[in-house]
């Protein structure tokens, strides 16, 4: 799988993790120098606090595009130290 923004490879695995229907990208398959830590965060009833990413490529930025649990509830352990995207970055 390969997530791409703005013309760039952002991150690139063949072992994602679907949970509903995003796919989550080991935290090590980010290519990390288009990625900065965001403030925002939220909160899942059951997969536990999201924390954000956004996108910086080529001067263009998005942000909070891609989220990732710090510290997952135990019934979302299966995505612990991975990444989804959305805004508009397409997974394929």
């Amino acid at each position: 799988m390969k997530a791409v923004w703005n013309g760039k490879t952002i991150a690139e695995s063949p072992d994602t993790v679907v949970v509903e229907g995003n796919h989550y990208f080991p935290r090590e398959s980010l290519n990390e120098k288009f990625f900065e830590e965001s403030t925002t965060t939220s909160v899942c009833p059951w997969k536990g606090t999201a924390s954000y990413l956004s996108l910086n490529v080529d001067g263009e930025s998005n942000p909070d595009a891609a989220w990732y649990y710090p510290e997952t509830k135990p019934a979302a352990s299966e995505i612990t130290g991975r990444v989804a995207f959305w805004k508009g970055v397409e997974v394929s």
